[in-house]
């Protein structure tokens, strides 16, 4: 069943009533997140304290927050014209809070209150006809356009190009895009505007006992226009891994045109068209609706933490698990330090966080089994873990629940640490599981080599975030005592060191968190040469003007 029109245009009006009803909360344009959310300053204080201890070093005094009247911002170098005015906004705050996306290079520059590069004007279309004038508009003026979702880009994707040779830029905010459209029920699908966040679309679908299950570390503040643009990661640590899994059509703006691709549950014509669109990071068109695979609402939860002794003997386990054909939904290996800080270990096992859930089924028997699979290889299985439960609260509880706090709660703490000075950096990849113990090894050392030669001391961590019968996805963290003023070269050395081993490994640069401009450099050389050609030339095809977020994926 879809439904009507009538339907979807009382949604609408009860959505944009309770918008102005309550008073949302205010998005930092500096940081992640909303202001007042996150660690209290009771909070922060006492990670203070821990980092200090935890590196030999004083506690370190924390940077003040910027404020908007702190900042200077060159004026606009170019005005809309009257027909798009009403769109379009330089308010200062409006302008600085889509000059950086929310990496720690993004936080340590908004610290500094170092804003050179703003974009000159952000534009808030309300409808798809509103993005084509703004294309149209940067075509006749030979502007800059910029998509924006959330804005949670990790790797400069989102910033205006420092090269753009005086270019005027505008930022092309996508959020008042948020609503369900469509929903058929019958195939399990939903028709969605792309600039939707996380927890608005999960308020639509809710009603209706679907739910898309794609939560990123970022859910609360992106976007799914953003998520397709970036091939995000999500809930799902094996078998639905990407948001290309749950694409089945979209519709792009592009410069030259509206592409839609047809709505089919599969097909072997010719390449994908929505695969050109997939991951190309707003540099060929903007994404403004997609038809979105569900999910039925799960019921039944099953969760258990496993620990280990040795890291590549758990690893080995979490191979077994990958290939077995259970598809746990939550399969996360988080080695000793990833799990003592997220409060789920003790600093000396190795943690293993297991889950499977389902709207149809007790998942007690496929937890049974992975569980006896952990017992094969050593682990460490706590009496009565993994019983089946009809509610959420298995989510939240113990190391699992632990873990799951952490997890959310992990990019406001990047804004504390930058905050205090210290470093901080993140990085993903994918490798093949025949590679992974030597390339664990190399990028263990060369890593924790480059953080005591950059900063003396500090500290690596590593967690897999989804598992493929192929191999892994490893997540590495650092986190290590700063120089004020050098945290940037600090970190640009430390991320360097790290990136050039992944290459010379033969693993991906980026599996979830995009290319952007920070991944450039080595995405260049992992791209194939023929494949760079073709995406050149569809560019041109489509963008003949090159006015869509240039220097990101190609030059």
């Amino acid at each position: 069943m879809r439904l009507t029109a009538k339907a979807r245009n009382k949604s609408r009006v009860s959505t944009e009533t309770s918008r102005t009803a309550g008073a949302s909360p205010r998005r930092k344009f500096w940081g992640w997140g909303y202001v007042g959310h996150g660690p209290t300053e009771e909070q922060q204080q006492r990670i203070a304290e821990a980092l200090a201890a935890r590196f030999a070093i004083d506690v370190p005094a924390k940077t003040p927050a910027p404020r908007i009247d702190e900042i200077s911002l060159r004026p606009p170098r170019v005005a809309p014209p009257p027909a798009l005015a009403p769109l379009c906004s330089t308010d200062p705050e409006d302008r600085a809070g889509h000059t950086y996306g929310k990496s720690f290079r993004d936080v340590v520059r908004a610290l500094a209150r170092e804003y050179p590069n703003p974009p000159d004007v952000v534009a808030f279309p309300r409808s798809e006809d509103d993005v084509v004038g703004l294309l149209d508009w940067c075509g006749e003026r030979d502007l800059v356009a910029i998509p924006y979702g959330g804005g949670s880009s990790v790797v400069g994707g989102v910033e205006p190009p420092a090269d753009s040779g005086g270019r005027g830029v505008l930022s092309v905010d996508l959020g008042r895009l948020d609503r369900v459209l469509e929903i058929d029920r019958a195939s399990r699908a939903a028709r969605i505007q792309a600039g939707v966040l996380g927890p608005a679309l999960e308020d639509q679908l809710r009603p209706h006992g679907l739910t898309l299950r794609h939560f990123p570390q970022s859910f609360e503040v992106s976007s799914l226009g953003g998520w397709i643009a970036t091939r995000s990661g999500g809930h799902f640590a094996t078998l639905y891994t990407h948001i290309d899994d749950f694409v089945e059509s979209l519709r792009v703006v592009t410069p030259t045109g509206v592409v839609e691709s047809r709505r089919l549950p599969g097909s072997g014509a010719g390449p994908s068209p929505d695969r050109m669109f997939i991951g190309s990071e707003g540099i060929l068109g903007v994404i403004t609706e997609a038809w979105m695979r569900l999910q039925d609402r799960p019921r039944l939860r099953a969760s258990a933490s496993v620990t280990f002794g040795d890291f590549l003997r758990a690893a080995e386990t979490v191979r077994a698990l990958g290939q077995s054909g259970l598809y746990p939904t939550n399969c996360r290996l988080l080695d000793a330090n990833e799990a003592m800080t997220s409060g789920a270990g003790n600093g000396t096992d190795h943690v293993l966080v297991l889950g499977f859930e389902s709207a149809d089924h007790d998942p007690a028997a496929w937890m049974a089994r992975a569980l006896e699979i952990c017992r094969d290889h050593a682990g460490k299985v706590p009496d009565g873990a993994g019983a089946t439960r009809a509610d959420e609260a298995a989510a939240r509880e113990g190391a699992v629940g632990a873990w799951r706090q952490a997890f959310l709660n992990a990019p406001y703490l990047r804004d504390l640490i930058a905050q205090l000075g210290m470093v901080s950096e993140t990085f993903e990849t994918a490798t093949t599981w025949d590679r992974f113990p030597a390339f664990h090894r190399d990028v263990m050392t060369a890593t924790e080599s480059a953080v005591r030669r950059v900063c003396g001391a500090g500290m690596v961590s590593c967690r897999f975030t989804h598992v493929y019968p192929d191999g892994p996805a490893p997540y590495y963290s650092v986190i290590a005592p700063g120089k004020r003023g050098s945290q940037l070269a600090q970190w640009a050395e430390i991320k360097a060191a790290a990136s050039e081993v992944i290459v010379a490994h033969g693993a991906t640069i980026t599996h979830h968190h995009a290319v952007g401009r920070d991944h450039r450099p080595w995405y260049d050389r992992q791209r194939p040469d023929g494949f760079a050609r073709a995406l050149a030339a569809a560019k041109a095809a489509l963008d003949p003007r090159g006015i869509l977020n240039p220097g990101v994926l190609i030059g």
